[in-house]
Formats: structure tokens, sequence, C-alpha cells
């Protein structure tokens, strides 16, 4: 099996709207991935079609709004990475900022039905890390739960688990305030040397 990861750029709009928008009703308010990363009034203005159109726009700009995780061509995955200061989590009060240093985030990580138990999720975070050092950032961060073992629930899955982002180079380097699925989430770093 072979799995690519590619910046979800606007080429690709597309494939990521498979991965991030409605199934069934395209005209439903899905997440989008913008619940963090949007502040939320706009989160919650954004009605329908609207969502796509927005996340249609980041794709176009200088900074892709996250990587897409393909196998053998067919796009199975997706990781919003973003810098941390662009986004709700830099005035959190749940989920700490503890330096100065201008990190990037990564809060949410999908790997399509049919594609899970394959790796994906790995590779998306190897590409979302990837991308944020390819753009300069001196570390990233993720804010995935601290579920021992247990298994969470598909729809918080989202943010991660702190063994997928461990065997990523990622470290605990805070603890927060934030539950996700019933499980404490922890700030996870890895710095760039």
């Amino acid at each position: 099996m072979d799995i690519e990861v590619h910046a979800a750029t606007h080429d690709r709009f597309d494939d990521l709207a498979l991965m991030l928008g409605p199934k069934k009703n395209a005209d439903a308010s899905v997440c989008w991935c913008l619940s963090h990363r949007i502040p939320a009034k706009l989160n919650h203005e954004l009605r329908g079609s609207e969502r796509g159109d927005f996340v249609r726009q980041l794709t176009r700009q200088p900074v892709a709004p996250g990587v897409l995780a393909y196998v053998d061509g067919e796009v199975a995955g997706w990781a919003a990475v973003a810098p941390r200061a662009d986004l709700p989590f830099a005035r959190s009060t749940k989920i700490p900022r503890i330096d100065d240093l201008p990190v990037w985030s990564v809060w949410c990580i999908r790997v399509r039905p049919g594609f899970r138990g394959r790796d994906v999720s790995h590779a998306a975070l190897a590409g979302a890390v990837e991308y944020a050092r390819s753009n300069a950032a001196p570390a990233v961060e993720g804010y995935p739960v601290d579920n021992r073992g247990e298994r969470v629930d598909l729809t918080m899955a989202f943010v991660g688990t702190r063994a997928t982002f461990e065997r990523a180079g990622f470290v605990e380097a805070a603890k927060t305030d934030a539950v996700a699925g019933g499980f404490p989430r922890v700030l996870m770093r890895r710095a760039f040397s």
C-alpha cells in the first residue's frame, strides 16, 4: 500500500470536500473542519454551502488549510494544520499557551471509512508535521485525548490520541483543562531543531 500526503491546495478541493463535506445533503451545515479554525461567531453564521465556499477560499491562500493523505491515489485521510496564532486556540482558556514560540497546531485528523486501520492517520499526521516544518514552523502542537488505550467514540476521535502523537515524535508539554469524548486532552509538542 502506497500512502502519499499533499497540501490541500485549490486543485485538490474536490478531494477535500470528499473528506470534510456533507455526504448526503450538499447544503447540510457540517463542520468542514471549521469549528476550531475560525471564531465561534463566524462558525455559527456560516450555513450550508457557505461553509464549503469558505474552505474553498482557504485552499487559495498561500498556506493550505491542511494536508490530504492518498492511498494508491485515492483520497483517504486529512489533517488540519495551521499557525496557532491564526486559530481560536490562541485565545483558549482550556488549552494553555506554554511559551511565545510561534507554533503550529494540528487539531483534526480524519480517515475515510474503508481506509481505517491502515496507518492513514499516522501518515496524515506526519504529513502535517512536514508541511508545518516546510513553512518554517519552529514546532507543532496537538491536543489529543489521553485515552490510556481505551476506545474513543468515533465522533470525538478527530482530535487524535496521545499514542498517535507519541508515535509521530510528539511529547507531552502540558496538561489541559479540555476534555473530548470523556477523556482528558493533553498538549503534545514536537519541536524542530
